[in-house]
């Protein structure tokens, strides 16, 4: 097939590219950089990159499309928080867009974020969620929340065959050095021998799924052959704390580095545990990349960023 991927050049979007190429299919990737990185995708010849904003851009005939385009990061998508909404909401209806004039099948990249600090754990797709709608993070909570709304919208009026995931914390090779999620954050923090900056008690938890793991799911949905009709949670369901998390990696990276804590961000979850029996009914679909086994493959990423 022809596949456009937007947010090709980001964490998830630059995998999932490479994977598809690898399945055989042909890969249009844009991206407007702001947040991607062009290194991390690789010429081929079953691959165009466009350089372009998603928020105006005209999709060319394809057979499919999965809509990745958004910071996903808190120090990305707060540092312009009206881009970050726009992008996820104007996106979304170009792709959706598309996807009813031409009659192809679209894959929206929702998040964990939907559930906001949530009240209930694990989270089930059923559960509404406890969103703060005018705090910092809620460009990007707010704006997936709505681009969920559109979908089930045009899925509903225009018949548009839309598939929802939402992802959790996911990590690996190609997260940008300064991105300011929690495992690269510790990660880079231990290899240069730096504090480890935990904020709050680091009693809060997170589910962290490996990028393959992620990927192999977002093929699962595509390949599903009947729309599932309801968003489907991708992530690990096993949570660790973060102070534990910090922990591990300082032991893993043998560093000499020692646990700060800071003040915690507003709004900033306390507890994320996906609920995935519904990925495991329809997708067949498990996580399969062990916690260590994954922070190793990507502390050895970072080793070689970081020496370049």
């Amino acid at each position: 097939m022809k596949i456009l991927v937007t947010g090709a050049a980001g964490f998830l979007g630059s995998h999932l590219v490479a994977r598809l190429v690898n399945n055989g299919h042909e890969v249009i990737g844009i991206d407007d950089l702001s947040t991607g990185m062009i290194e991390n995708v690789k010429n081929h010849p079953r691959f165009k990159f466009i350089k372009h904003d998603v928020r105006d851009f005209d999709v060319p005939a394809v057979d499919f499309i999965y809509n990745l385009a958004s910071p996903a990061s808190p120090i990305h998508y707060q540092s312009n928080p009206v881009k970050t909404f726009e992008t996820n909401i104007l996106g979304i209806i170009r792709m959706l867009q598309a996807a009813k004039d031409q009659k192809i099948k679209i894959i929206q990249a929702s998040t964990s974020e939907v559930y906001g600090d949530p009240l209930v754990s694990p989270q089930v797709e059923s559960y509404w969620g406890n969103v703060n709608p005018i705090g910092l993070r809620a460009c990007y909570d707010e704006g997936k929340r709505a681009s969920e709304t559109i979908s089930f919208d045009y899925l509903r009026q225009f018949g548009v065959d839309v598939r929802i995931v939402r992802i959790f914390n996911t990590y690996g090779p190609n997260m940008a050095i300064g991105d300011g999620r929690v495992v690269s954050n510790f990660i880079v923090q231990a290899l240069n021998n730096q504090e480890i900056t935990v904020y709050g008690n680091g009693d809060q938890t997170r589910s962290l799924c490996f990028a393959s793991d992620l990927i192999e799911a977002l093929i699962c949905i595509m390949e599903l052959k009947e729309n599932p009709k309801t968003p489907i949670n991708v992530g690990n369901p096993n949570e660790i704390k973060v102070i534990d998390l910090a922990r591990k990696i300082v032991f893993l990276t043998q560093s000499n580095s020692v646990i700060s804590h800071q003040k915690l961000p507003e709004d900033d979850p306390q507890q994320r545990k996906p609920d995935i029996s519904l990925a495991k009914k329809l997708l067949h679909w498990e996580p399969k990349i062990n916690l260590d086994d994954g922070l190793r493959l990507t502390v050895d990423y970072f080793k070689q960023e970081l020496s370049k």
